[in-house]
């Protein structure tokens, strides 16, 4: 079958999604409609937000956007079976009802930022940096009933370089993903796929759970290249963060975007900042002292370090907690 005869609907919200809609669309395949989440009031005059999706598909000239509450919803199911759709593709969306995703004749499969089945959760691209890996990757499979556990049709691996942050990282893997939906969509039209199963256990598998901001406090009694690892799968969000004190009472907190670590013995106190008061600070660790490039302060802008420094002063009397 021709690729680009097949009646695809494209399900999905942010911003990762939109590159491979777009690949899709002026591609000259056949997105016959799109679903997305509803608009949202926002901000302080709660505007109306309308999800990147949303925005994208409506450029491209997409004619039908369907954006149900409840994916159950019969009249959503109707307007879904009225575009008789042959392939689903989802991105960054909803879990979705078998009722959805088994509904086009070739079924439905989605696109993960991880090479499945490691790191399978809504976290994957700040979870393979914060634990330090080296390689990642995205993978597409078809759904099933259970979250991230279909079977795998294709993957694509990307390197971490050691300064990549979960901002780098993501727009890498935003464009590589693109790629290989087009690529998945061929070798489905084609009858080229022999999809793989997936260990259905968890056991001896990373997760990658949803990150909230407790989960983004810095532990600055573990080893520096943990910290660093840390900060950079959280940066530029949501955001690695530290609270502050000075003589013993809370001072405040900060969000921390950008760190290197210089190893040193004979640490005695963790938490104690280390600063000429001009160029650099640091904060002390397990084993050595976690220098700040990029740091905001609660209620000040994000500042370099020399910036912040310039109008910080007694910084030596903090403590990092």
């Amino acid at each position: 079958m021709n690729p680009k005869d097949i009646r695809i609907v494209f399900m999905g919200t942010p911003e990762f999604a939109v590159p491979s809609l777009k690949a899709l669309v002026e591609g000259g395949y056949n997105v016959v409609g799109v679903v997305t989440t509803p608009d949202r009031q926002a901000g302080r005059g709660l505007k109306v937000h309308e999800c990147d999706v949303k925005v994208a598909a409506r450029e491209l000239g997409i004619q039908t956007i369907l954006q149900p509450e409840k994916l159950r919803n019969e009249e959503f199911l109707s307007a879904l079976r009225e575009l008789k759709p042959d392939l689903g593709i989802v991105i960054a969306f909803r879990m979705l009802p078998e009722v959805v995703w088994a509904m086009p004749r070739f079924g439905t499969f989605n696109l993960h930022a991880s090479l499945l089945p490691q790191y399978r959760g809504a976290a994957p691209i700040n979870w393979a940096i914060i634990n330090g890996d080296t390689e990642t990757g995205v993978t597409t499979f078809l759904l099933n009933h259970e979250i991230d556990k279909g079977a795998i049709i294709g993957q694509v691996r990307e390197q971490i370089a050691e300064n990549d942050t979960v901002g780098t990282l993501y727009d890498r893997l935003m464009t590589i993903g693109a790629g290989l939906v087009i690529d998945s969509v061929n070798r489905i039209a084609e009858g080229n796929i022999t999809p793989i199963e997936q260990p259905q256990s968890d056991d001896n598998l990373r997760p990658a759970p949803k990150i909230f901001k407790d989960d983004c406090l810095i532990d600055w009694s573990k080893n520096g290249v943990d910290i660093v690892n840390f900060v950079r799968g959280l940066s530029p969000y949501p955001a690695a963060w530290s609270r502050l004190t000075k003589d013993g009472a809370e001072a405040g907190s900060a969000k921390i975007f950008e760190v290197h670590f210089e190893p040193k013995s004979g640490i005695t106190e963790i938490g104690r900042v280390v600063t000429d008061g001009k160029k650099y600070m640091g904060v002390t660790c397990a084993d050595g002292i976690v220098y700040i490039d990029d740091i905001q302060i609660a209620g000040k802008k994000r500042l370099k370090i020399k910036e912040l420094l310039l109008g910080f002063r007694g910084a030596e009397e903090y403590k990092f907690e």
